[in-house]
């Protein structure tokens, strides 16, 4: 591998990174400044996301306002190539408060929570286009005592009418 093909993965973590860090600060702003003008996000299965720099400003406003106190992210894997990082991650936390992002129309439980969470990021020109996260919710929903048919899809259509299909 080339010196600069080794640059440029670094360079996609570092935007990959950077995004997620701003996120979880409810740094709407700094979030936005590393997308690409087309950026979109989803998450998979409910289909919450956003499609374009002010929604996705809004998104992320969205979830950190919602976030729970001790969202804690322990890797178990990362992939990365001269476009993308593939992490696969456990995500824990006290299920506190509504997450409308991840379990929309399901009121917090008090339980813990505990899933495994896989996010595809893809970086063009140095900004992200593109982060994809899949969540286990069959298990996310039986952890937290709450029936398989809680969550329905989200009503959302990020890429005119395509919906999820157009996702990826």
């Amino acid at each position: 591998m080339t010196p600069g093909i080794q640059e440029l993965m670094r360079e996609v973590e570092r935007v990959r990174d950077g995004f997620r860090r701003a996120v979880l600060a409810g740094d709407a702003d700094a979030a936005v400044a590393l997308c690409a003008d087309g950026v979109t996000l989803v998450d998979l299965p409910v289909g919450t996301g956003a499609a374009g720099r002010e929604a996705v400003r809004s998104h992320v406003g969205r979830i950190a306002a919602h976030l729970p106190a001790d969202l804690a992210f322990a890797r178990l894997s990362r992939t990365v190539d001269r476009f993308r990082v593939v992490d696969e991650e456990r995500v824990s936390f006290l299920h506190d408060r509504e997450l409308p992002w991840l379990l929309p129309g399901v009121a917090a439980t008090g339980r813990r929570a505990e899933v495994l969470a896989i996010s595809v990021a893809t970086v063009r020109q140095g900004r992200l286009l593109a982060v994809r996260t899949l969540w286990d919710h069959t298990t996310l929903l039986a952890g937290l005592g709450l029936p398989a048919d809680a969550v329905h899809p989200a009503a959302v259509s990020l890429c005119g009418g395509e919906g999820p299909r157009g996702w990826w």
